[in-house]
C-alpha cells in the first residue's frame, strides 16, 4: 500500500497512532471533527505528553467535510457511537482497494462492513492508555494490547503490511487468525469498566475491592455467555483471562483474573476509564449504546439473558443525563439486583 495514512479521529487512540506513524517514518492526515483540535494541530503540530514518549509531531489536519481526495490506508478511531456517521464519511475517500482499520471500542467492525464492504474492513482491537487533554495535546499513558486480524482470519498481504505498522508502534503487537475473540473478550472487559465508571474510584481500587467483586464477576459472566451462545472464543490481554468469566469458570479464576487486572492497571498512570473521564469530566456521551447494550441484544436474540448488563446500561444513561451521581452506592445497588 502507499501514500499517507489517514486517521480519521484524532483523539486518544487515534493521535498516538499517528503521532507514532509520524516517528516511524510515515505521512500522515488527521481527520477530526472538533474544528479548536483540527486548527492546533495545523498550528502547532499535535503533542504527545506521557511517560512513553514526549514529542510533537507535524500533520495536515482537516475536518470531515475539508478533506479531499481518495486514500487506501484509513485507522477509524472515532467513539464507538461516531462509527456510523464517520464511516458514511469516509467511505467517500477510501480507494477502490483501500481499507478502514477499526482501532476502537466494541464490535464496530459490523457496522463499518454494513457500509464500506467487509472486504474492505480490517479488525483491529487495541487496550493502551490514552486521552485527549486538550486541542492539540494527547496523553500516551502506558503500553497495553495492540491486536489485528482479517474479519476472516486468512492471513493476507494487506493484514502483514498493518501488523508491520502496528508492530513498529507496539512490539508486544498480536497478528491473529480469530480477532473477534480478542474484540468479545475486550468487550467482557469493557462491562467491567463501565461497572468501574459508575463511581468515582480508580479501576483498580474498585477491583481490588472484595465487596464488588461478586456483582462484577456475574456481569462479566453475562457477557461471556453471550459469546459463548455465539460460539465466540475471547482471548485474554494485559493480565485479563476472559475464561476466568465463561460459564464453567469457578470463583476461584474469577479472583486470580481480578488480582492480576489489579496488578496492571496499577502500574499505569491511566487510573480511571476513558468512559470515567467521559462522564465526570467532559460531560458527554459515552460509547455504552454502542459498545454493551449490543451485548443485550445479541443475548436477547440467542436467548441469554443480561439484566445486569442492561441495568449497567440504564445507570450510565442516568449520569450522562444528570439524574444519578457517581458513586459506590450505583455498585450496592446492582449487587442487590444481582442477588
Amino acid at each position: 500500500m502507499s501514500g499517507p495514512i489517514v486517521i480519521w479521529g484524532a483523539g486518544a487512540i487515534g493521535g498516538t497512532l499517528g503521532a507514532a506513524f509520524i516517528r516511524a517514518g510515515h505521512e500522515v492526515i488527521f481527520v477530526d471533527n472538533a474544528a479548536n483540535h483540527v486548527a492546533a494541530i495545523n498550528a502547532n503540530g499535535l503533542r504527545i505528553d506521557g511517560p512513553i514518549f514526549q514529542d510533537t509531531v507535524k500533520a495536515k489536519a482537516f475536518l470531515p467535510q475539508e478533506l479531499e481526495g481518495t486514500f487506501e490506508r484509513v485507522f477509524l478511531c472515532v467513539k464507538a457511537h461516531h462509527t456510523e456517521a464517520a464511516s458514511r464519511e469516509l467511505v467517500k475517500h477510501l480507494a477502490p482497494n483501500g481499507y478502514v482499520v477499526s482501532a476502537q471500542n466494541g464490535l464496530n467492525e459490523r457496522v463499518i462492513a454494513s457500509i464500506a464492504g467487509e472486504s474492505r474492513v480490517i479488525g483491529c482491537f487495541v487496550n493502551f492508555g490514552a486521552d485527549y487533554l486538550e486541542p492539540g495535546v494527547v496523553h500516551y499513558s502506558g503500553h497495553g494490547a495492540v491486536v489485528v486480524g482479517e474479519l476472516d482470519g486468512r492471513r493476507t498481504d494487506r493484514i502483514n503490511d498493518i501488523f508491520a505498522l502496528l508492530h513498529a508502534f507496539e512490539p508486544k503487537a498480536v497478528l491473529t487468525d480469530n480477532i473477534w475473540g480478542y474484540l468479545w473478550g475486550k468487550l467482557i472487559y469493557g462491562a467491567l469498566l463501565f461497572g468501574t465508571a459508575l463511581t468515582n474510584d480508580s479501576i483498580a481500587d474498585v477491583l481490588a475491592n472484595p465487596g464488588y467483586r461478586p456483582v462484577l464477576a456475574k456481569l462479566a459472566r453475562e457477557v461471556g455467555k453471550v459469546a459463548s451462545a455465539r460460539k465466540v472464543v475471547p482471548q485474554p490481554f494485559d493480565g485479563f483471562d476472559p475464561t476466568a468469566f465463561a460459564p464453567t469458570a469457578s470463583a476461584a479464576d474469577a479472583v486470580r483474573s481480578f488480582d492480576e487486572m489489579v496488578a496492571h492497571n496499577r502500574k499505569s498512570t491511566k487510573s480511571h476509564s476513558g468512559i470515567w473521564r467521559d462522564l465526570a469530566i467532559r460531560k458527554r456521551k459515552t460509547e455504552v449504546d454502542a459498545q454493551i447494550l449490543p451485548v443485550v441484544e445479541i443475548g436477547g436474540s440467542v436467548g441469554v439473558p443480561t439484566p445486569l448488563t442492561a441495568k449497567v446500561v440504564s445507570m450510565i444513561h442516568e449520569i450522562e443525563d444528570g439524574k444519578r451521581p457517581l458513586s459506590l452506592a450505583n455498585l450496592d445497588e446492582l449487587a442487590r439486583i444481582a442477588a
